[in-house]
C-alpha cells in the first residue's frame, strides 16, 4: 500500500474540492499516457497541501472519476496559488480534457528560468536546493494501466511535495532580484496555452513534407491518414506503427513491391512483412491521382534580404550576449532572435514604437527597452 490516498469516488473529489477552497495555495501535477495510447489522456492527478498544519498529499484517479467539474471552480480561482512545475503540458492537458482553466499559477521551472539556474528540470532543481535524488523511471511508464503499483504512486507524490518549499525559495530570490513582476507576467501568459487545433493537410505537420514532389505529397498524405488509422486501430501512438523517416522515403521512392522496400529508409523486413500490403495500396491509389489534383506545398513569400536589417538584427544580438550576461540570464530567456528580427525590421526610435512590436512582453520592455533603443541607434 501507498501512504497517499487514491481518490477513485465523487464524493471523495467533491471532498478534496472543499478542501482546496479553504487554502491559499496548493501544489499539483499530473500524469498522462502519451507514449502508451492513439489519443493521450490525463491518467493521475496529484495534490500537495496543508490542511490545519498537516501536510496532504492525496492522488486522484481520473479513469475512475472521469467528471473532474466540481475540481473547475477552485483551480480557476486566481486568489489561490497553485504551484506547477513546467506547466505547459499540464494546463494544455487540464483544459483538453477536464475544461479546466488554471489561474493563479506560480510555476517555478519559469521562476528559475527568470533566476538564471543553468538546470531546470524538476530533478536537478530538487538536488541543488534539497539534496533530493527524484527516481525518474516511471517519466515513461504506462499510468494507465491499473492498479498502479505503490513505486508508481510513490514517484507521483514526489512531484508535488517540495514545490511549497521550493516556490517560498524562488519567490524570495525573484523579489531580491526585482524580478517577480517578470514572473507574474510569465505565469499569466502561461495560463493562457492551449493545443491547436490542427488545420489543414496533414503533410504541413511533418517536417521535411516541403522537399516531396506533388505526388509525394499525395501519397505522405494517404500513408498518414492510414497509419493514423491503424494506430487508433491498435491503441498506440502514430510514431509506434510507423516513424516519420520510413513515411517520409516512402513517399520519395514510390514502392510497387516489396522488393522496391529495400530502397524505404527503415523499412524492416518485418514491418515489410507487416504492413508492406497496405502500404503498396496507398501508394498505387495516389500514383492514381491526376496531375490537377495533386496538392502543392504552400511556399512562403521569400524575404529579401535587407543589409541594413542584418546589421541592426546583429548589433541587437551582441547588446543581449552582454546584458544577459550581466543578469546572468540565459539570452533566449531574456529575449529571443524571433523578436529581436522584428524590432530590427521596425526600427522603432521610441518605447511607443517599440510596444508595437508583436511578442513584446510588458517586462522585457521596461527592462530592456531603453537599452535596445540605444544599441540601434
Amino acid at each position: 500500500m501507498t501512504d497517499f490516498p487514491i481518490l477513485v469516488t465523487q464524493a471523495e473529489v467533491e471532498q478534496l474540492a472543499q478542501d482546496l477552497e479553504t487554502l491559499d495555495v496548493f501544489a499539483v501535477d499530473l500524469e498522462a499516457d502519451s507514449m502508451h495510447s492513439f489519443q493521450e489522456k490525463v491518467c493521475l492527478l496529484q495534490f500537495t497541501y496543508y490542511l490545519n498544519g498537516q501536510e496532504k498529499t492525496v492522488l486522484l484517479d481520473p479513469l475512475a472519476v472521469p467528471d473532474l467539474g466540481v475540481l473547475r471552480p477552485v483551480l480557476a480561482d486566481p486568489a489561490i496559488r497553485k504551484i506547477f512545475h513546467a506547466a505547459d503540458y499540464d494546463i494544455r492537458c487540464l483544459f483538453r480534457d477536464f475544461e479546466i482553466e488554471i489561474h493563479g499559477l506560480f510555476d517555478t521551472m519559469i521562476a528559475c528560468q527568470l533566476l538564471g539556474e543553468e538546470r531546470v528540470g524538476l530533478a536537478d532543481v530538487l538536488a541543488k536546493y534539497f539534496d533530493v535524488m527524484l527516481d525518474k523511471k516511471y517519466q515513461r511508464a504506462d499510468w494507465s494501466k491499473r492498479p498502479l503499483p505503490p513505486a508508481m504512486c510513490l514517484y507521483a507524490a514526489g512531484d508535488t511535495r517540495y514545490l511549497h518549499e521550493l516556490a517560498k525559495i524562488l519567490e524570495a530570490q525573484l523579489v531580491e532580484k526585482g524580478r517577480m513582476s517578470w514572473a507574474k507576467e510569465e505565469f499569466m501568459l502561461m495560463e493562457q496555452a492551449r493545443f491547436r487545433v490542427n488545420e489543414g493537410p496533414a503533410f504541413l505537420r511533418m517536417k521535411g513534407a516541403g522537399t516531396l514532389s506533388p505526388r509525394g505529397l499525395e501519397v505522405l498524405e494517404g500513408l498518414i491518414a492510414w497509419r493514423e488509422e491503424e494506430a487508433e486501430r491498435r491503441d498506440c501512438p502514430a510514431y509506434k506503427v510507423l516513424g516519420n523517416k520510413a513515411l517520409l522515403s516512402t513517399a520519395r521512392h514510390f514502392p510497387a513491391c516489396s522488393a522496391d522496400f529495400k530502397k524505404v529508409d527503415e523499412f524492416s523486413p518485418r514491418l515489410v512483412e507487416r504492413y508492406g500490403r497496405r502500404v503498396l495500396h496507398v501508394v498505387e491509389q495516389a500514383l492514381l491521382v491526376a496531375e490537377d489534383d495533386l496538392p502543392q506545398f504552400p511556399r512562403a513569400e521569400r524575404r529579401v534580404r535587407d543589409a541594413a536589417v542584418d546589421k541592426r538584427f546583429a548589433c541587437l544580438k551582441q547588446w543581449r550576449k552582454q546584458k544577459a550576461a550581466e543578469l546572468v540570464l540565459d539570452s533566449g530567456v531574456l529575449i529571443n532572435n524571433t523578436l529581436l528580427e522584428s524590432i530590427a525590421r521596425l526600427f522603432p526610435k521610441t518605447l511607443a514604437e517599440l510596444s508595437e512590436v508583436a511578442g513584446l512582453k510588458v517586462w522585457q520592455q521596461d527592462v530592456l527597452g531603453a537599452e535596445m533603443l540605444k544599441a540601434l541607434a
